[in-house]
């Protein structure tokens, strides 16, 4: 039984996690001062690098976007994937057995290994054949590339490669890497006759299937001579890896176009998705040899952040019988999105490669933007199937179409289509289409299977998720109450201002230097600036023990602070600081923390001295006295603190 991940276990792997090689994976970054790194920020498109890395913190930071977060966001976002899941990845990446809440079970150490054997598996294979494309025997494979207009740079993108003739040249090659035959046999690259295993492609052009994280799951196939008496296409079979019911073809390459211009193109085929994408179509995908469904709608909903708040899913369909079977299909499935959902069907019944082939690139464009309603592709449909010219076409052509317009869930979607639908049998009253079509839903709700329509939410009032906490499950996001304050940007001209952003950034990043009795100078210092009043709050509010410990010591603080102020805690924890050298940022942080006592100081003295000046020494000797002596002795701490520096 699935659980809630222990926070404990949460924390533990979040610290032991590097941050800098989890980001590498995905991320080209560079150094950019001592402790901090730097690259083109993977959230959003820049010339120059803002994306920033702090692995001493564990977090990244993009001054580009505001993009900001620890490794386990990170990988959220990047894989499109939830907490949970991004959890699970990583302590499986260290090793790390979790432990669920109230019993709860996540895959075990043993699970975990055995599916990274699997991966590795199929990556090696995947690196075999993409080099296996560049040999002679290859040569059938190249010029079926060739011929339908794609050079070696598409294959290498796509990660097109060749399966070799004969029985078992990848078995050989994967023997020799220390793979048994019994790991082998899960993988379903092998098939078994009475001699053992052999190659299951062969002679073939093989296209990798790959997860949404960019792991090689699975291998397409086609046959490219004569005398093989397989299917033309042959994929892997159902393994632990491979359901094709949760597969879409091209989603590692399409996912972050889909996410940022919230669109999905669905097309039919693996060479479709290759001619949408050099025709910069990249929001394209495919489904592997199986009808899009209830689990690719959920991967789809969940790239398109899919809350009714727009983004559209375009379906491309064959001009056929078959197509257009397909796409009714579709209808079946489409209420479970909120996204508005489309049919671009090519009349001439040419695929997207056919028309990049024949026309060009803007020809798969115009494709995609000659899409038309889901809906009404799927009442058109019906009603071709009539005579509408006569009185008895039209009648039939009525009731058939009626349930389809009945299995609209939205209402005012659902009596919009039945103004349409009068219009296109041309029957002059629209209110006898309505009655009929609510006497419908009616009938359907009594027979509890509304008119055939997904038992789902209505469009117009889908749930939205609620957005995790930073920190996971259980953590508070804002403010338990009341209003939330607004904060102004301060002003990077304004001394003071300066002063304690400094201040912040050092004991954000080296929390260590607040050590001892530092802690309790730094905890009394008074913040002017309202932002940076806020950060020193919620460090106050964290416990001091932390800062032992500086990546649990960022997440608590962030934790503790306003949420409106969440992404410049994030800055102020990864800005690099102006020091190449330990020792050098050390000196830099004593100074810093020294600026700001010695502030504390001024402005504590500057107080007294107006309490002295108000003050008559004949009236109250004994409080002048003492004023003086305090005010000497900040005076002795001040200098004190300028030697130390």
């Amino acid at each position: 039984m699935a659980g809630l991940i222990k926070r404990e276990d949460i924390d533990e792997v979040r610290q032991r996690t590097d941050i800098k090689e989890v980001v590498d994976g995905y991320v080209t970054l560079k150094g950019a001062g001592l402790g901090t790194f730097k690259g083109l920020c993977p959230f959003h498109d820049e010339r120059s690098p803002s994306f920033t890395v702090r692995p001493q913190v564990g977090r990244y930071h993009c001054f580009g976007c505001g993009e900001d977060g620890d490794v386990i966001a990170f990988v959220q976002k990047q894989d499109h994937s939830s907490f949970q899941e991004a959890v699970e990845k990583l302590a499986a990446r260290i090793g790390y057995e979790l432990r669920y809440e109230d019993g709860g079970t996540g895959p075990n150490r043993e699970e975990v290994g055995r599916r990274q054997r699997l991966l590795d598996a199929h990556k090696i294979a995947d690196e075999f054949f993409r080099a296996q494309l560049l040999t002679p025997g290859a040569a059938e494979g190249r010029t079926f590339l060739h011929g339908r207009g794609f050079d070696r740079a598409a294959a290498e993108h796509f990660g097109v490669g060749y399966a070799p003739q004969g029985w078992d040249a990848l078995l050989k090659h994967l023997r020799g890497r220390g793979f048994t035959d019994a790991e082998l046999k899960l993988t379903g690259m092998f098939s078994e006759g009475n001699r053992g295993i052999y190659d299951r492609f062969r002679g073939r052009l093989i296209w990798p299937i790959k997860d949404i994280a960019g792991d090689t799951i699975g291998f397409g196939a086609r046959k490219l001579y004569e005398d093989d008496q397989g299917p033309k296409y042959l994929n892997t079979p159902e393994t632990a890896l491979y359901k094709k019911s949760q597969v879409l073809y091209g989603i590692d390459l399409a996912k972050r176009s889909i996410a940022k211009d919230r669109q999905l193109v669905v097309v039919e085929g693996y060479t479709d998705v290759m001619a949408c994408h050099l025709a910069g179509i990249t929001t394209a995908v495919a489904t592997c040899g199986t009808a899009f469904g209830t689990e690719h709608i959920k991967i789809a909903r969940r790239l398109l952040s899919d809350d009714g708040t727009g983004g559209e899913v375009v379906f491309t369909f064959d001009g056929d019988a078959a197509g257009q079977k397909a796409a009714l299909r579709a209808f079946e499935e489409d209420q479970r999105f909120t996204a508005q959902t489309y049919v671009a069907v090519e009349p001439s019944g040419a695929d997207p490669c056919d028309l990049r082939q024949s026309k060009g690139d803007e020809a798969v464009h115009a494709l995609v933007q000659s899409r038309r309603p889901l809906f009404e592709f799927a009442i058109r449909t019906t009603l071709k199937q009539f005579n509408l010219d006569t009185v008895e076409g039209r009648v039939q052509g009525l009731k058939a179409s009626v349930p389809v317009v009945a299995a609209i869930r939205d209402a005012s979607t659902r009596t919009g289509y039945c103004q349409a639908l009068t219009g296109w049998l041309g029957m002059p009253d629209p209110n006898e289409v309505l009655r009929l079509v609510t006497a419908e839903v009616k009938n359907a709700a009594k027979r509890g299977d509304q008119a055939g329509a997904p038992a789902v939410t209505p469009r117009a009032s889908a749930p939205t998720a609620p957005a995790a906490a930073p920190g996971g499950p259980g953590v508070a996001a804002g403010p338990p109450s009341g209003a939330v304050p607004s904060y102004h940007r301060p002003d990077p001209r304004d001394p003071v201002a300066s002063m304690e952003r400094q201040a912040l950034e050092v004991a954000l990043q080296e929390p260590s230097l607040l050590g001892g009795g530092i802690w309790e100078r730094f905890s009394a210092a008074r913040f002017v600036t309202p932002a940076f009043q806020a950060v020193h709050d919620a460090m106050r509010a964290t416990d001091p023990a932390l800062t032992a410990d500086p990546v649990r010591w960022v997440e608590q603080v962030m934790h503790e602070v306003p949420e409106p102020l969440r992404p410049l805690v994030s800055e102020l924890a990864v800005v690099p600081l102006p020091a190449s050298t330990e020792e050098a940022v050390r000196k830099y942080c004593r100074d810093i923390l020294s600026r700001l006592f010695e502030l504390q100081i001024t402005r504590v003295k500057a107080d007294k001295m107006g309490q002295l000046q108000r003050l008559d020494p004949a009236a109250d000797p004994e409080t002048y006295q003492r004023l003086n002596r305090e005010l000497m002795m900040l005076e002795m701490e001040r200098r004190a603190l300028r030697s130390d520096a």
